[in-house]
């Protein structure tokens, strides 16, 4: 019994302590609003601007971290770039080379077909003597692609030179610009012949000598085209030169002397074509001999005489044609 009475006397006890806390509470709550208002104050005062350093601080750290995964990300978005870059690059690079091979094959191809009576081969020019000019070079055709000495040499938009010594997967082609080489040539369109001779001298003016032209009517002049003749020993008629840029008469007052420039450019071969085709010469002397075995007439010996002064120049291993 003694019991339940302490134990009812304890619940009062909590009742009265919690009533006593629900009224000072409603009390605070009356009189708290002009109390708590210069703590409130101080602590804006005070904790705010602790805040907004806080929550700036945090902004920032914040920022950082995006702005370094943004480094990262544009850092291998750049390596990616430059390795594309380097790609269209080499790209580019090749499809200009193709281009230019197949600009330079197209005109090989527009030599073959001005040159179509002629079976020839194509070569890839693969070494050549020091010196920016292409006087002597090697190709990689020879006796096995059916190329022989003496054969004619043409790339761009005429003549080349002459093959002068031949491997079996290889051959050696000395250029009219050589300064051993002489070709037998003519006025095209007034047959007057001449004489077109290499003289390295004259490359960085981009000329040939022209010497020995015999042109009595004066026919000829500047810009005229000059093509191989008809009386050459080694090359093949009518296959183009260039053109006359320069022209005097010589003190004999009977031939007339200049320059030529080239139709092909001698700085810049790559790939040449072999005329798979000797020239078929009969020396004046054996000339005459046939017409007699054949009954002819011995009247032409006079123009064998003159034939053969036009080849008078020394032997060419490209001398003279």
């Amino acid at each position: 019994m003694r019991k339940t009475t302490n134990e009812n006397k304890s619940n009062r006890y909590l009742m009265i302590a919690l009533s006593l806390i629900c009224i000072l509470l409603i009390g605070i709550s009356f009189l708290g609003e002009g109390l708590l208002s210069p703590v409130k104050q101080v602590s804006g005062f005070v904790i705010t601007p602790i805040q907004k350093g806080i929550n700036g601080l945090g902004g920032w750290l914040s920022g950082l971290a995006d702005n370094f995964e943004d480094a990262v990300s544009l850092r291998a978005e750049n390596a990616q770039l430059k390795e594309r870059v380097d790609q269209l690059t080499v790209e580019n690079t090749q499809l200009i080379q193709n281009k230019e091979e197949l600009d330079r094959l197209r005109e090989l191809f527009e030599l073959d077909q001005q040159y179509e009576d002629y079976e020839k081969v194509g070569a890839r020019i693969i070494a050549k003597e020091s010196g920016n000019w292409f006087q002597i070079f090697t190709i990689d055709k020879g006796s096995k692609d059916g190329v022989q000495k003496d054969m004619n040499v043409i790339s761009g938009s005429g003549l080349v030179g002459i093959v002068t010594e031949v491997g079996n997967s290889w051959a050696t082609v000395r250029s009219i610009i050589d300064d051993n080489s002489s070709v037998s040539a003519m006025v095209s369109n007034t047959s007057d012949q001449c004489i077109v001779a290499g003289d390295l001298r004259l490359l960085d003016e981009g000329a040939l000598n022209l010497v020995k032209l015999t042109d009595s009517d004066n026919k000829v002049h500047v810009g005229d085209k000059v093509v191989t003749s008809y009386i050459s020993e080694k090359f093949l008629p009518g296959i183009l030169i260039g053109y006359i840029s320069e022209l005097n008469n010589d003190s004999n007052n009977m031939t007339k002397s200049g320059l030529l420039t080239p139709v092909v450019d001698f700085r810049h071969l790559q790939e040449v074509l072999v005329i798979l085709e000797l020239k078929e010469y009969i020396p004046s002397d054996t000339a005459a001999i046939l017409e007699d075995e054949n009954g002819l007439s011995r009247g032409g010996s006079r123009k064998d005489e003159a034939e053969s002064e036009a080849e008078a120049a020394p032997d060419e291993e490209g001398r003279t044609g």
